[in-house]
């Protein structure tokens, strides 16, 4: 089960996936973030049929680079893969446990 919440297809902002708030900082690269995708996915750097998305993994807060076919939504390629991301979860949980 994905814990990923999509950010730029729907036109969310990565501040509003996350849930609680972001430093301006972040919230600031972000947006730099949501400009790229937005200027990069017109030119078909991906291909006609593919574009550049960003989530927010909502497990470790962790941007999640994906690129997805736009006629079937199918996942193409995932940066982190999902397996890394439930590892550093994993990971956190056992952290916080130990303390």
């Amino acid at each position: 089960m994905s814990t990923v919440d999509p950010v730029h297809s729907a036109g969310q902002t990565l501040a509003a996936a996350a849930s609680a708030p972001l430093p301006p900082d972040i919230a600031a690269e972000h947006r730099e973030l949501i400009r790229a995708v937005k200027a990069i996915n017109p030119t078909e750097l991906f291909g006609q049929k593919c574009e550049l998305t960003f989530v927010v993994d909502r497990e470790t807060r962790r941007l999640v680079v994906r690129i997805i076919d736009r006629e079937t939504n199918e996942l193409i390629q995932q940066i982190p893969p999902e397996y890394l991301l439930r590892l550093a979860a994993d990971l956190k949980k056992m952290s916080r446990s130990e303390e």
